[in-house]
């Protein structure tokens, strides 16, 4: 039995100091996990940690996937042939930078949810039906049934958010009612306001942090004298967004607070130990004022958060350092690193093929939809993708600024077929000098989300146009077509059209080229001279890129999306400035 006292943690009987480390299933693919979980034993942890993400296992009301990169009971299963303890920090809310912080964005759809994260009836009977399915799974591999799962996470950082005490014990009673008889936790940051607004009478508090441990855990003693020191956060690294610059730790900084973290006899969790990628479009988004939600900043498809096992799988400085620092406290001799998959020798593929994304609206998009002012994608039924919106301005008349309110988030601008500007969240929101010669100018804006916010005021991020204005005046009769982007290749693109006779018209293009393999081996794949788009391998989408934005310049490919022969390349360029060739590199470029 897992027990927890004041002087810290035992198993059976035996003091037990919990050595964890981040790695997230549904980042890593699954043929990479028992290397990856061997790597965590070779850094000097005997525990692996990992969010339980609701939406990707329910990508529609009562749809449930756990199959694949999803295969949460396999993951557990491989951890702990790995000889890892395991943590769970199982939703329904688990920021993370991950897409609206795990909450299904069909949630946003449903009328009647007035509110997240509280005890709103709608939402809760959605959290209880999902607990339903996802609680019984992990409860069948807890320490008190022969498995590896040490305890469980209530919520996720609620002190951050809000104050409704009664939603986290709802949460609690719920996870006991459905079979956890483990310890259970919240996590929160160290000051008083956090952990007043994020902690559960009766079940362990532990803080986040990524300096001053010392400080740190006297803010978690005032405040829960009885609660043995535990950082389930440390944050040995961090993220990245679009436009900004790269992130990094210098690994001996990170590794003087891990010996303080250590040295004041508490028990930690990496964050992130590997950190794994942000495949398809689940990367998620954060605002630079988190109480207003102001001022939007998406994530970027890496997720290597300078972690000391980095996004490939190898070792690093910062593990070399953390390696130090932890072998003081191992119980054995700890194993030696293993090196990931062999690299593929640098090249350049020819993009052969193309298609214009105009030329095949009828083949992708759904049925149009017809509304007075311009329906969210969440209205339209779709989590991701580009949604084409069309409507009219009488004229003559002009010229006046064409503008855009509630943009969500980019949107290239077409008057009468002709692209007259693109438009971003927080940036560009207006096209000067529209003018219409004639009795109508046909409007049109290809919007693309990005992802939804995942932490603050900023949650609950509806994806569209709210409202779009020829100088003072609301356009209104709008046509909507979506087309979902993500997790396959579209279907039914018509390959046959040499590249210089495709499309007919600006806009975005679809390009296909193939790779040819005697064998599968890692990659970094390039687009130098590249906008904004999104790439699939073998039609898995690896995610977004903005080459014209940065910092990441490269995404990680690896070895199990490939395969010896041929293999499909597939890029879908929304700026228009491709160069069709691509490169495959053997080293990343985060910036």
């Amino acid at each position: 039995m897992f027990r927890i006292s004041p002087g810290g943690f035992s198993l059976d009987g035996r003091p037990l100091r919990v050595l964890s480390g981040a790695l997230h299933y549904f980042r890593v693919l699954p043929e990479q996990w028992p290397h990856r979980l061997r790597m965590l034993r070779a850094l000097g942890l005997n525990t692996v940690e990992t969010y339980v993400p609701w939406n990707l296992h329910e990508p529609r009301p009562g749809e449930y996937d756990f199959s694949g990169i999803a295969d949460l009971d396999r993951f557990l299963e491989a951890s702990r042939e790995a000889g890892l303890y395991a943590v769970v920090r199982p939703s329904p809310y688990i920021c993370a930078e991950w897409e609206h912080g795990g909450l299904p964005w069909w949630l946003l759809a449903d009328p009647e949810v007035r509110a997240l994260r509280c005890q709103d009836p709608a939402y809760l009977a959605h959290v209880d039906r999902w607990f339903d399915r996802l609680i019984p799974l992990v409860a069948a591999h807890q320490v008190t049934r022969g498995g590896n799962v040490l305890m469980m996470q209530v919520e996720n950082e609620y002190g951050s958010y809000g104050t409704d005490s009664g939603y986290l014990e709802h949460l609690a009673e719920g996870m006991r009612a459905r079979g956890v008889d483990v310890p259970l936790f919240t996590s929160d940051g160290p000051d008083d306001f956090f952990l007043t607004g994020g902690t559960v009478p009766g079940h362990l508090a532990t803080v986040n942090f990524g300096s001053r441990a010392t400080e740190a855990f006297a803010g978690l003693k005032r405040i829960r004298p009885q609660d043995p020191p535990m950082c389930m956060e440390f944050w040995c690294g961090w993220f990245d967004h679009w436009g900004a610059e790269h992130v990094v730790r210098e690994p001996k900084d990170a590794a003087d607070t891990l010996e303080e973290i250590l040295g004041a006899g508490a028990s930690v969790n990496l964050y992130m130990a590997h950190g794994g990628t942000n495949f398809s479009t689940w990367a998620g988004a954060n605002t630079k004022d988190p109480a207003t939600g102001a001022h939007y900043e998406p994530t970027v498809t890496s997720y290597d958060y300078d972690a000391p096992i980095d996004e490939r799988g190898c070792v690093t400085e910062k593990f070399l350092a953390f390696r130090d620092v932890l072998a003081q406290y191992a119980q054995e001799p700890l194993p030696e690193p293993e090196a990931p998959a062999p690299l593929l020798p640098a090249a350049t593929l020819e993009l052969t093929r193309a298609v214009a994304l105009f030329d095949v609206l009828d083949v992708l998009a759904g049925e149009e939809v017809r509304a007075a002012e311009p329906p969210s994608f969440e209205d339209l039924g779709i989590a991701h993708g580009l949604v084409l919106y069309t409507s009219g301005i009488p004229g003559p008349r002009g010229p006046y600024p064409l503008s855009v309110q509630g943009l969500a988030d980019r949107a290239h601008v077409y008057v009468d077929g002709e692209p007259v500007g693109v438009l971003e969240r927080d940036g560009a929101e207006s096209v000067d000098g529209v003018r219409v010669d004639g009795e109508r100018s046909r409007v049109e804006l290809l919007v693309e989300s990005m992802g939804r916010v995942n932490y603050g005021a900023g949650l609950g991020d509806r994806k569209g146009v709210r409202r779009v204005l020829h100088t003072q005046q609301t356009l209104h009769g709008w046509s909507a077509r979506a087309v979902p982007l993500g997790h396959g290749t579209p279907d039914g693109l018509p390959w046959d059209a040499p590249r210089e006779e495709a499309g007919g018209r600006p806009g975005p293009v679809f390009h296909q080229g193939f790779l040819e393999l005697a064998e599968p081996g890692d990659t970094y794949l390039a687009l130098p001279g590249w906008g904004k788009g999104y790439v699939w391998v073998n039609g898995f989408c690896l995610g977004r890129y903005w080459e014209a934005r940065g910092p990441q310049r490269t995404l990680y490919v690896p070895w199990p999306l490939l395969r010896t022969g041929r293999n499909e390349i597939v890029v879908l360029e929304l700026d228009g400035r491709a160069r069709p060739a691509v490169e495959l590199r053997e080293a990343p470029d985060l910036g």
